[in-house]
Parts: structure tokens; sequence; C-alpha cells
């Protein structure tokens, strides 16, 4: 296996319990930006964990946080936010967002390689928001000269880095969701989604992939 992330210590006993081998680095690098807040934000989306961390040592006030994923959602209570939705992906937030919150304004914080889809449906809805680049995302392509019989992807751009020097010819591709499937769509149709996006998910995913080919 081929992990494009780093693990934690958890996330690898998962796979060594499995007796499964792995070999991990980072296809992506991020780059928290100093950005400057209103003092008082009523209603913010976040579609990532990096967007978070962009801003948890900001003194400005938010009122509501609309987010992506549980993990994003944890880590804004961790920081004393207050999270009103929470979506498995950017569609579906911005889904809830045009049915029940339609007439509010939104501020999205957000990385230079944001997906379309939240924006897009907000426009096309009339739901008014602002963007703010609070991170960036940097492709760290790795040239590896073996194949992996699974490769873990946790992003588009994590797909692209690797893709780059890589082929997925041999490899079964395990993406923490849709948006990433997508991505890998461009080089391979082996693909498996996690039931969650979450990146334990997607070791469990393997886990029981693999022991059913045993």
């Amino acid at each position: 296996m081929l992990s494009t992330k780093t693990l934690s210590i958890t996330q690898k006993e998962l796979l060594l319990n499995a007796y499964i081998g792995f070999v991990e680095y980072d296809a992506i690098e991020i780059e928290l930006l100093e950005v400057t807040l209103y003092p008082e934000i009523k209603n913010v989306i976040f579609t990532s964990k990096n967007a978070v961390k962009a801003i948890q040592d900001s003194k400005s006030e938010i009122r509501s946080c609309f987010c992506v994923g549980e993990k994003t959602k944890k880590l804004l209570e961790a920081n004393r936010y207050n999270v009103v939705e929470v979506a498995q992906n950017a569609s579906e937030l911005a889904n809830i967002i045009v049915k029940k919150y339609k007439k509010e304004q939104f501020l999205f914080l957000c990385g230079n390689h944001r997906r379309d889809e939240l924006p897009l449906v907000l426009k096309e809805n009339g739901v008014q928001f602002e963007e703010i680049l609070v991170y960036k995302t940097y492709k760290n392509p790795k040239k590896f000269n073996r194949s992996f019989d699974g490769v873990f992807f946790f992003s588009p751009s994590g797909v692209e880095s690797y893709c780059t020097h890589n082929s997925m010819e041999s490899s079964v591709a395990f993406c923490i969701g849709n948006t990433t499937a997508s991505e890998v769509k461009k080089y391979t149709n082996n693909i498996i989604v996690a039931n969650k996006p979450t990146v334990e998910n997607v070791i469990v995913q393997a886990v029981k992939y693999f022991d059913k080919r045993i």
C-alpha cells in the first residue's frame, strides 16, 4: 500500500494489525496564510481542516460555522466555534445552505485549489457570499520505481501530484470521497470510495478489500 499523506500512529496500527505493509509520503504541502478577518462574522463556510487551522489564532468572533466533514467539525468545536451544519461534501453543504439559509450572507474561507461545486451552487441560487484565500496547496510530485497494490488518496490535488510521475495501471485507488474519486477516474476505474470521509474509513476499506482476496 501507498498512502499519499503521512498517517498518524493509530492509523498506521489499523494497517499493521491487518498485516498490510505500507509506504507513506506527503503528495501535497500546505501553506497557511496570514489573513485579517472582520472582527465579527455571522456565517463562515469551511470545506477543509486547513481553513480552520489558518484562522484558529484569529480573534474574530464567528457566530455560525458551516463545514464539510466530521474532522473539520471536531477541529472547529475544539476551538470553541459553533457548528450549525455539517455535510459529507461541498455539494451537499451548498444544497443545505440554499434550502435553509438562502437569505443569509456567508464568508467562504478556502484554498487556492478549491473546487467549483459550492460557489457555483450558491451563485446560481442567489446566495450572497465572499471568498477569502486562507491557505495554499502545493504539489509534491515523487516518482516510485515500483507499483503498489493500492494507493490511498485524500484530495484531488494529491491524485494529480502522485499521477504526475506514477501509473495507476496495477493499483486499486482508495478514495476519501467522490470528489477525489472523480479525479482518479482520469487515470483508472479501479476505485473504492470510503463510506465516510475520514482517513480511518479509507484504511478500513483497504483492509476489507485485501482480506477478501486472501
